[in-house]
């Protein structure tokens, strides 16, 4: 399904495709992401993160909605891959700033 992201979550969902350095330059310098009750603060904090789930899991994530809600992004993603539960809808709740992500909480 084809759905109309703004840049900024366009570019990190294609960078999600890749590496944790290109998933880190989506981020503000101290951008925050939440993610299975861990807090990651700040590029390199985020570049770990990605490198982390992606030596652990191999997943393709398919947006297929968003909605905008008090200032937050929110898109829906379908996870599909080799970790429990597979595959799993998530929320992804985006704030961005200035073309860049400054805050991801990823939900179920």
């Amino acid at each position: 399904m084809n759905i109309n992201l703004p840049i900024p979550i366009a570019a990190y969902f294609s960078a999600d495709k890749l590496d944790g350095e290109t998933v880190s330059r989506c981020f503000t310098s101290d951008a925050i992401v939440m993610d299975e009750g861990r807090t990651h603060v700040g590029q390199d904090a985020i570049k770990r993160w990605k490198a982390e789930a992606s030596t652990k899991y191999t997943y393709t994530a398919e947006p297929c909605s968003v909605e905008q809600k008090d200032g937050t992004i929110i898109v829906t993603s379908r996870l599909t891959g080799n970790f429990p539960g597979s595959p799993v809808d998530l929320r992804y709740f985006f704030v961005l700033q200035r073309g860049k992500i400054v805050s991801l909480e990823i939900k179920p």
